[in-house]
């Protein structure tokens, strides 16, 4: 693993370096929304804009590797979010900034698709879980670290925005450096929504549910604590936690729906979820035990998407496994675009602390409709369930379904048929080396 870490140094650093720019953009510009006097629902519109720029990115970003290779496009997307975020400082305007955060999402989603296609090319077989588990720890740590330099400055001052688009222009300069050649790149075709439903209902829509979940979360966040909080710093805090007890819960989750069944974990992650959330609403801003509260709300809400990919995946065949999850990104991404437009709008109309009951409705849909499906079809016995996370599909939703030739690793794994597997072909090579055991 050490030697595919080294090998990845540039690609690693200069990720996480977006990540901070993300995580402090994201919060600085809901925080200024706010401050500007936008109403909640505007707020939320122009959100849920990055959201949309997300999805439509993770469709064509693939063609755009394709055609032009992956240093081109992460070096031209890397320049449109840092050319983005200083438009926004320019002009304070509800449409500018939500078209803005549009191109934003766009970006974003080709910076994933680069780097985790990247990292799953260049890792070995017996190392690509690991390489990626580290790459989504560097990119969570960069998410939560972005929030704490918000009290770098005020929000009502350009400084912040200058500072993130210098941040993710640094981010740039490793992999432009980077000596070593860009691999092939192979786009997975996606499965059809109607045949994904078919397949697992409770797959499909749990994720748009849950995307719905982490829209308003991440999207209206830093707005429900500016009203609440009141404090910059405090903000910052609770945007962390979310992110800290995402990174925390994220294993223990796993590890538990791959020993008591994955609807019974996602039952209990949603019921828990709920309490969670009324609980964060009770409790007074503010206190320990509040921010203890939101890292609880993070820890659960979180792992719930790789527990919808799991659960989809030991109902499907090990050659549809791939490119289902494209379909299970478009259901995603509809959730996180319509998830922060309406909590807004039920913020603005009736306060502040529907933020949490908008989080915490998707999570009773989810529990409604688990239970609901498990009276109408009998459980996948423990020993027949893949691993929750398997390697080929950690990595952020977007990018997940896009890695060159994953579906040779998965169904080799899913099938337990890993006598031999060629490195090479795997990995997009033409080389004719031994094949060895995974």
């Amino acid at each position: 693993m050490w030697n595919d870490l080294r090998a990845s140094w540039a690609l690693l650093i200069g990720m996480g370096l977006m990540m901070v720019g993300n995580g402090l953009q994201g919060t600085l510009l809901g925080l200024r929304a706010t401050m500007e006097g936008f109403a909640t629902l505007t707020t939320g519109i122009m959100m849920s804009g990055f959201f949309i720029g997300i999805f439509i990115g993770s469709m064509i970003a693939p063609r755009l590797i394709q055609r032009v290779g992956h240093i081109r496009v992460f070096a031209a997307l890397a320049s449109l979010v840092s050319i983005a975020i200083l438009v926004h400082a320019l002009y304070v305007n509800p449409f500018t900034w939500t078209f803005m955060r549009f191109l934003t999402g766009l970006g974003y989603a080709g910076l994933y698709v680069v780097c985790e296609s990247w990292l799953n090319d260049r890792a070995s077989n017996e190392t690509r879980g690991q390489v990626l588990s580290v790459y989504m720890v560097i990119c969570t740590l960069g998410l939560a670290g972005g929030q704490f330099l918000l009290s770098l400055s005020s929000p009502m001052e350009v400084d912040l925005f200058i500072l993130v688009s210098v941040i993710v222009s640094f981010g740039l300069i490793p992999m432009l450096l980077t000596a070593r050649p860009a691999p092939s790149f192979e786009a997975s075709s996606s499965m059809s929504l109607v045949a994904l439903y078919r397949a697992s209902p409770l797959a499909v829509i749990s994720s748009g549910l849950t995307g719905s979940a982490h829209g308003i979360m991440f999207g209206l966040g830093a707005v429900y604590a500016r009203q609440v909080l009141n404090d910059v710093d405090l903000v910052a805090l609770f945007m962390a936690s979310f992110l800290v007890g995402g990174l925390v819960f994220q294993w223990p989750i796993g590890w538990v729906s791959d020993r008591i069944g994955r609807r019974s974990t996602m039952a209990a992650v949603s019921f828990f979820s709920v309490i969670a959330c009324i609980a964060a609403v009770l409790l007074p801003g503010g206190d320990t035990i509040f921010f203890i509260t939101i890292a609880v709300v993070g820890g659960l809400a979180i792992p719930m998407y790789p527990l919808c990919i799991a659960y989809a995946n030991d109902r499907l065949e090990p050659d549809q496994v791939v490119a289902a999850s494209g379909s299970l990104v478009m259901v995603s991404g509809i959730g996180l675009s319509i998830g922060p437009i309406l909590a807004s709008y039920l913020m603005g109309e009736y306060g502040a602390n529907f933020y949490f009951f908008g989080i915490a409705s998707a999570f009773v849909l989810i529990l409604c409709f688990t239970l609901y499906r498990m009276t109408k079809r009998e459980g996948i016995d423990i020993e027949e369930q893949g691993p929750t996370v398997v390697p080929g599909q950690i990595g952020t939703p977007v990018a997940e379904y896009n890695a060159p030739d994953t579906e040779i690793y998965v169904e080799a794994v899913a099938s337990g048929d890993v006598e031999k597997l060629d490195d090479d072909e795997f990995n997009g090579s033409n080389a004719e080396d031994e094949p060895r055991k995974l």
